[in-house]
C-alpha cells in the first residue's frame, strides 16, 4: 500500500473532516468487500460517507498524500467484484450523496450526485413527464451504472449508460476536480472526456456528479409473455421483431431452467419453457400495432400462450418476475453462490451462441439458468455453484472460458454490461489485444500510483 501508515491516524485525519461518518465497523467493511457473485470478501480498512464533493476531494488528496487506495462505492450491486478492496484502502460510499441537483425539462437532462438510485431518480422526475430509461434489473446507484457502463432491459431502444451521460464532473487520483463536459447534446471540443470515465470502474477517478439525458414518459406501455418449445425459435423471434422495426422497448429472453426458478421464486406458473417478455412503448394505437407485430412474428416460430399485461399493476407484476432472476436461479441450489457471465454478440451469431452454451452446460453437470437482453445479442448464464468446493468451482470457470472464448470468436465481447472487475481480467487481451497496452498507458497518466481502485479491469492491486 505504499509508505506504512497506521489504521489510527488515517482515520483520525478522516474523522477531522467527516466525524461520526468515518467507520471501521466489521460488518460495514465486509459489506463494502463483496459482491453479489461468488467472489471472496476483500473489505477496505475505513468507509467513508461523504456528503459533498468538497469532502470527496480532500478524502482523495488525504489518501493520495499517503498513498492509501480508493474505492468508490454506489449501491453495491455488482456482480464482477468491481467494488472489492484488493488492497485495502479506503471506500468512499456515496448514499449520503443521492440528490438531483438540477432538472431542465425543456432540454430534457438531470445532473444528479452519484449515489441517487435509479428508482430514486425515477421517482423525484414524477410529474415532469419524463423518465431515465436504463434499467439494469437492479436498483443500482447511477454512478455505479456510470462506472460500468450499464444497460440492461431497456438498452435496445434508450441505449446504454454510454448514449445517456452527457458530462461529468470527476475526482482525479491528486484530488484535482474536472468537468469533461457541458449540456449541449453534441461537441466537437477535444477529447471525449466523458466516454472515458464511462465504464472506467472507478480506476481513472471518482466521480461526484452526473448529467444525464431524460426521455418523455410514453403515452402508453403494452407488455406480453410468450414461450416457445425450443429456444432457437424463441431467439429467432426477437431477432425478426428487431430487424422489422418493431420499436420494441423491452425484449428479454429466459430459458427454461430459468423459467422453473422464476416459477418456483415468485409463486408464478408459467409454462416452463423459452419465454420471451416483450414491452412496447408510445401511442394506444402505436403499442397496440407493434405488440399485434410482434404476436404474428411469434406465432410464425412456434410461439404461443401470449399473455397481454396493459394495467400498471400486471406489467409490475410480469417485470418483477424478470427482475427477480439472480434470486430465482439462485433458488434452483439452496446454499450456492453464483458465477455470472455476461457475454454479447452481433445479434446475427446470437441464436448460434446461446445453444451452443446451453448445450454445454447441460453436458458439464452444471445448473445454469439463462437470462438474456436479446434484442442487443446480450445475455447472461448464472453457474451455480457450492464456493467450498474447488473442483466445482474450476468446473464453473472452464465452462465460463468456453463460453467467452465462443463469443469472441463471433466478433463478440466477455462483458456486455457487468464490466471487468476482478472476475473477466484473464479475457481483456483475448479480446482487445494490444488496445489495452493503449488502457494501460492512459490509466499510468491518469493515476501514476495506481490508488483509483487497484486491481480491477488490468489485475494486480499493488500500490
Amino acid at each position: 500500500m505504499g509508505p506504512p501508515v497506521s489504521a489510527s491516524t488515517l482515520v483520525e485525519r478522516l474523522a477531522g473532516m467527516m466525524g461520526s461518518r468515518v467507520t471501521l465497523a466489521r460488518a460495514v467493511l465486509n459489506q463494502h468487500g463483496q459482491s453479489e457473485a461468488y467472489h471472496a470478501c476483500l473489505p477496505p480498512d475505513v468507509v467513508v460517507f461523504p456528503e459533498s464533493t468538497q469532502e470527496v476531494v480532500e478524502t482523495v488528496k488525504l489518501c493520495a498524500s499517503l498513498h492509501i487506495p480508493i474505492i468508490p462505492f454506489g449501491a453495491g450491486t455488482s456482480l464482477e467484484g468491481n467494488t472489492s478492496a484488493v488492497a485495502g484502502g479506503v471506500s468512499i460510499d456515496f448514499a449520503r450523496m443521492n440528490r438531483v441537483l438540477a432538472v431542465d425539462a425543456s432540454d430534457m437532462d438531470v445532473v444528479v450526485q452519484p449515489g441517487i438510485t435509479r428508482k430514486q431518480l425515477n421517482a423525484q422526475l414524477r410529474g415532469t413527464g419524463l423518465f431515465f430509461p436504463i434499467d439494469p434489473g437492479a436498483d443500482a446507484s447511477i454512478g455505479g451504472m456510470t462506472s460500468t457502463r450499464a444497460s440492461g432491459t431497456m438498452a435496445v431502444r434508450y441505449g446504454t449508460m454510454k448514449d445517456n451521460v452527457m458530462a461529468l464532473e470527476v475526482v482525479l487520483a491528486d484530488g484535482r476536480l474536472i468537468r469533461t463536459g457541458k449540456r449541449a447534446r453534441k461537441s466537437a471540443a477535444g477529447y471525449d472526456l466523458t466516454r472515458l470515465f464511462v465504464g472506467a470502474e472507478g480506476t481513472l477517478g471518482v466521480i461526484t456528479e452526473v448529467t444525464l439525458k431524460l426521455h418523455p414518459v410514453p403515452q402508453a406501455i403494452s407488455a406480453a409473455v410468450c414461450s416457445f418449445d425450443h429456444l432457437h425459435d424463441a431467439v429467432d423471434t426477437a431477432i425478426a421483431v428487431i430487424q422489422s422495426a418493431i420499436p420494441v422497448a423491452r425484449v428479454e429472453l429466459l430459458d427454461d431452467v430459468m423459467m422453473r426458478g422464476i416459477n418456483a421464486y415468485a409463486k408464478l406458473a408459467y409454462r416452463e419453457a423459452p419465454t420471451l417478455f416483450f414491452e412496447f412503448h408510445g401511442s394506444d394505437a402505436g403499442v397496440v400495432e407493434q405488440a399485434e407485430a410482434a404476436q404474428a412474428i411469434a406465432a410464425d416460430h412456434g410461439g404461443g400462450g401470449f399473455e397481454w399485461a396493459r394495467a400498471p399493476e400486471d406489467r409490475s407484476r410480469l417485470w418483477r418476475a424478470r427482475d427477480d432472476t439472480l434470486y430465482a436461479g439462485l433458488g434452483l441450489r439452496p446454499g450456492s453462490r453464483a458465477l455470472i457471465t455476461d457475454v454479447c454478440v452481433p445479434i446475427s451469431r446470437l441464436a448460434e451462441c446461446l445453444t451452443a452454451t446451453r448445450r454445454d452446460a447441460d453436458e458439464s453437470g452444471m445448473i445454469a439458468p439463462i437470462v438474456g437482453h436479446v434484442g442487443d445479442g446480450n445475455f447472461h448464464m448464472l453457474i451455480l455453484i457450492d464456493p467450498s468446493q474447488p473442483a466445482e468451482i474450476a468446473r464453473a470457470k472452464a465452462l465460463h472460458g468456453r463460453m467467452v472464448a465462443r463469443a469472441i470468436a463471433m466478433d463478440g465481447t466477455s462483458t456486455g454490461e457487468h464490466g471487468i472487475g476482478l472476475g473477466k481480467i484473464g479475457y481483456l487481451v483475448d479480446e482487445l489485444g494490444e488496445a489495452v497496452e493503449v488502457m494501460r498507458g492512459i490509466k499510468s497518466v491518469l493515476d501514476p500510483h495506481g490508488l483509483m481502485n487497484p486491481g480491477k479491469i488490468f489485475g494486480g492491486g499493488q500500490v
